[in-house]
């Protein structure tokens, strides 16, 4: 299904077909998200910036509400796992990015107030995936080095295939949701690198 993340009622209501159709749901992951714009901060509106937190925060907000609404309705002994999609902008500010950098460190805090509040009920992750080649890299590397001055990193990165693949974060994910032995300590949790000796 297509969902807008930022209206609470479309997520609500994609929670709702969800459990429909598959019955309880043991993992939940609020991944949509947005990079634009890549700008200075000085250069960007205050509505612009408002778009970027509808998507990347509330879209965060209206799952986790979606979710912990779901687990706290079926009851039983089976807590839930939600993992909220984070990055390492959320530990350190990128010239360009602050929108980014904004939204992703408010996911891991709103993820670690979510597992103390909720925590007889579900486990929460704030998942770093690494650098994966999706379609925010290509345009990271479109960027110019006024709009972002690390673009040449990204560019390398490319060249090398330094990138995580979506399989290994998928393999990451499930072990992170449901094997005891990888279960992470830390609400926060930086995925490997793929390429790393």
């Amino acid at each position: 299904m297509q969902v807008d993340v930022a209206d609470a009622d479309a997520v609500q209501r994609f929670a709702a077909a969800a459990e429909a159709r598959l019955g309880a749901i043991d993992l939940w992951i609020n991944n949509a998200g947005v990079l634009q714009p890549i700008a200075p901060l000085r250069e960007i509106s205050s509505d612009v910036f408002l778009d970027h937190l509808r998507i990347n925060v509330m879209g965060v907000v209206h799952g986790s509400q979606a979710y912990i609404a779901h687990v706290r309705k079926r009851g039983g002994d089976t807590p839930g796992v939600l993992i909220n999609i984070s990055s390492g902008a959320a530990w350190q500010g990128y010239a360009g990015w602050a929108p980014y950098c904004a939204s992703k460190a408010a996911i891991e805090r709103i993820s670690e107030t979510i597992q103390l509040e909720e925590g007889d009920h579900l486990r929460v992750h704030a998942v770093a995936p690494g650098v994966i080649d999706t379609d925010m890299q290509e345009l990271i590397r479109a960027s110019t080095p006024e709009q972002f001055p690390l673009v040449e990193r990204f560019r390398d990165m490319k060249a090398q295939g330094a990138f995580n693949s979506i399989p290994y974060l998928a393999e990451h994910l499930l072990r992170y949701a449901f094997d005891p032995g990888a279960r992470p300590e830390r609400v926060t949790v930086q995925v490997p690198s793929e390429h790393a000796p």
